[in-house]
């Protein structure tokens, strides 16, 4: 070829990622170009700078660097224990930490999510800690209808950096793990409720979304 455009690439970090081409986790490479017409063969004018653009390790395809946005399969899995961790002890906090049938319903869902070593008394100290410790969760309810300025920012502490990256049945899962802990030792009582819309809230689920899933679980029983 006589003539064309050439681009010259530098490495300016790295890190891991995950890769679209892939469609898994991969080292990247954080690089810069700079374009220069070419005639011959030898670079003759510059063209101007391209990038930055993560560059995976493995398959070599660009990509713009908003790829990074999307969490790596580990760190998809940890904030989803996370989630499903926080969602049960909000849940817990709001009135079902003295329910043994509520501790188990947490139980299981806790240890499905990752932690298997979960017990029972595990989560009933770990309320009581927490409902206790001013640093954490403090004031959980100004009354019983309430859900506290504090349980709601742990709440979408946790689960709004995740919503994006779960599909509409995931977020909804995420919520009708809690409700069925609610429901374990009887209807929703008033704090449940209002924890559990903090929930939907957080999950970016409506008003409407969220009280048709937490009839269906109830009427399911």
């Amino acid at each position: 070829m006589l003539w064309g455009i050439r681009t010259t690439w530098t490495t300016v970090g790295d890190g891991e990622f995950f890769c679209p081409g892939c469609g898994g986790d991969r080292n990247y490479r954080r690089r810069t170009g700079k374009r220069r017409f070419t005639a011959l063969g030898v670079p003759l004018l510059p063209r101007g700078d391209v990038g930055p653009v993560a560059e995976c390790a493995a398959c070599r395809e660009r990509f713009a660097m908003d790829v990074l946005d999307h969490p790596t399969t580990a760190r998809f899995s940890a904030m989803l224990r996370d989630a499903v961790h926080t969602v049960t002890l909000a849940v817990l906090a709001a009135g079902g930490a003295g329910s043994r049938s509520a501790l188990e319903a947490a139980v299981g869902v806790v240890r499905s999510a990752g932690f298997q070593d979960c017990t029972e008394d595990q989560l009933a100290a770990l309320v009581e800690t927490l409902t206790a410790d001013t640093g954490r969760l403090p004031g959980l309810y100004d009354g019983p209808e309430c859900c506290g300025a504090a349980l709601s920012i742990e709440l979408h502490e946790a689960l709004e950096p995740l919503s994006p990256h779960l599909a509409g049945p995931g977020r909804e899962s995420l919520l009708l793990q809690g409700a069925r802990i609610a429901l374990a030792d009887g209807p929703y009582t008033p704090a449940e409720r209002e924890v559990l819309s903090t929930v939907g809230a957080a999950l970016r689920l409506d008003s409407d979304e969220i009280s048709r899933l937490l009839a269906a679980v109830r009427a399911a029983g």
